[in-house]
């Protein structure tokens, strides 16, 4: 039996990694740009980002296409 493989690009991914690997790459300033979401603009940090994310199905899919797309 061969192992089978995701075409998920997110499989595996979590979504801290998701939002430090974006930060990383595009800083906070910027991906407010991208993504105009206040978690982003106002006083910005990883952990209340992620508690907003997690409660906001249309943001996380922004920011996860953002990850796939970016």
């Amino acid at each position: 039996m061969t192992p089978t493989t995701s075409n998920d690009p997110l499989h595996g991914k979590t979504l801290e990694m998701i939002v430090t690997h974006l930060v990383e790459m595009y800083g906070w300033e910027e991906l407010a740009k991208l993504i105009p979401i206040n978690c982003f603009k106002s006083n910005p940090s990883l952990n209340s980002s992620l508690k907003f994310l997690r409660k906001t199905p249309w943001a996380r899919k922004k920011v996860e296409d953002l990850y796939i797309n970016g």
